[in-house]
């Protein structure tokens, strides 16, 4: 959906923009309100161009962007419009003065030349009464080497003990899928995509967005009920194997499998 080039009267708000991606995307304000954590009645209020419930421009342009993504739509044009129409964006802060800096600047420390030069005769007097006792501790030595008698003992030979091989890595934990239960994986590996998934009672297991690179596995005893804002961009595995149907970008799927899959629900 292109909000910057069509002309000015026929061009929608930044409402009815996020309003139509949301119905095109196949999401309720409920699911949407869910993905982002922005309450149910803010997003309505802003489907409507009505600001006001956000507290203050920042917060608007927070809320705009965070539905624009759950909705798969570009959120710059849209932080522009709500500038241009509510004064601009926030004010650069300004930077610290100069002066502070320097104020803040320790003064450099002058070395200390009086304990240097104590240092230094310390490790003069310590170097000569070290040599003067080493060599007389050689001359005794020696003295004893000449009256010992060498140790003709064999020494004993040591032995090792092998190192155990490290394991063989086990196949992936998806190929072990228990059989008493569904197991379903997503993987994000064509970009991101928003995923809502249920157990076979309803209970929600996630709701929010998959970032590209990023995974989740889910569980139950029955059935796992999922939605896909963006099938193209997910690789499906069910039970330990994966689904080869071939999604579209941007394509939104509901989908549901059992035990006994993989089945397309």
């Amino acid at each position: 959906m292109s909000i910057g080039n069509s002309p000015e009267d026929d061009r929608p708000s930044i409402g009815r923009a996020l309003q139509q991606a949301r119905i095109a995307a196949g999401l309720t304000v409920e699911e949407v309100s869910s993905s982002t954590r922005v309450r149910m009645p803010i997003v309505h209020a802003i489907e409507e161009d009505d600001f006001s419930r956000c507290g203050g421009d920042v917060y608007a342009r927070g809320h705009i962007r965070m539905l624009a993504r759950a909705v798969l739509l570009d959120p710059g044009p849209l932080i522009a419009e709500f500038d241009a129409e509510h004064g601009g964006g926030p004010a650069p802060t300004p930077a610290a003065p100069l002066f502070e800096a320097e104020r803040i600047r320790s003064e450099p420390r002058r070395p200390n030349w009086t304990a240097a030069m104590v240092a230094a005769i310390v490790a003069v007097v310590g170097f000569v009464g070290f040599t003067l006792f080493s060599g007389e501790d050689e001359g005794s030595s020696a003295q004893v080497a000449e009256g010992s008698t060498p140790d003709k003992t064999k020494p004993k030979p040591t032995t090792t003990k092998p190192v155990d091989p490290k394991p063989v890595p086990s196949e992936s934990v998806i190929a072990a899928a228990p059989r008493d239960k569904v197991t379903v994986r997503l993987s994000a590996t064509e970009g991101k995509s928003w995923i809502s998934a249920k157990d076979h009672n309803g209970r929600m297991l996630f709701d929010g967005l998959l970032a590209q690179g990023d995974s989740k596995t889910f569980q139950d005893k029955e059935r796992v009920d999922l939605v896909l804002g963006d099938a193209g961009a997910i690789d499906l595995f069910v039970n330990g194997k994966k689904i080869d149907d071939q999604f579209e970008s941007g394509q939104v799927e509901r989908l549901s499998y059992t035990k006994g899959d993989p089945e397309v629900g």
